[in-house]
């Protein structure tokens, strides 16, 4: 969950720090206080694309960073072990948005690049306004979340090893021979004898 927001040099707020807890948190206030300030900070900090013209009139850069407490088996830290970044205890997100147009990133004072930023915030926030999506829908999701639904995180991380190294995980080896079935004009399927490997199709 997201714990705490520092924000700087975005539009009218020259330093802001946040602080939330367990539960409800409901930021309220009239038009034009500044409550979508708060949401395009934060959509900064999960890589939305740069917008220059939230830099304070004045200040030379602007800044934002997000921390967030996570569990150790959420699946972030498949996707950050993949690109070379080692687990820690909480998540440190930043973002700078520069005069000179730059708005560089890190992960835990990691540089990284704003597709991967980007990436990490789809799966630690979901912000959602007036005629949006909603990730539920998205089938670039529903892997994701049935693998989280029957508790796959264990073999997800022995299989992305495996990727790493190039050796198939123990689990998976050795591999029984396929039993070939025909399925009336459908194709062959060819199913394996073992609780990790159910089905694949086969030529036919």
């Amino acid at each position: 969950m997201l714990s705490h927001l520092v924000i700087r040099n975005i539009v009218l707020i020259e330093e802001l720090s946040l602080d939330f807890t367990d539960g409800l948190t409901v930021l309220t206030g009239e038009t034009g206080a500044g409550k979508s300030i708060l949401l395009d900070a934060l959509g900064l900090a999960l890589g939305a694309r740069a917008n220059f013209d939230l830099i304070r009139a004045g200040a030379d850069r602007a800044h934002v960073a997000a921390r967030f407490d996570i569990e150790d088996d959420h699946p972030i830290w498949g996707v950050l072990a993949d690109a070379g970044l080692e687990p820690a205890s909480e998540l440190i997100v930043k973002r700078q948005l520069r005069r000179d147009g730059k708005s560089p990133a890190t992960i835990n004072d990691e540089p990284v690049s704003v597709a991967l930023l980007r990436q990490c915030g789809d799966m630690l926030i979901e912000i959602q306004g007036q005629f949006e999506g909603r990730g539920l829908l998205d089938p670039a999701n529903h892997l994701g979340l049935l693998d989280r639904a029957c508790h796959h995180e264990a073999a997800l991380r022995t299989l992305r090893k495996a990727g790493r190294t190039g050796r198939p995980p123990d689990a998976f080896t050795p591999r029984p021979a396929p039993i070939c079935r025909p399925l009336g004009k459908k194709k062959n399927f060819c199913v394996m004898r073992s609780p990790n490997l159910i089905s694949w199709p086969a030529g036919g």
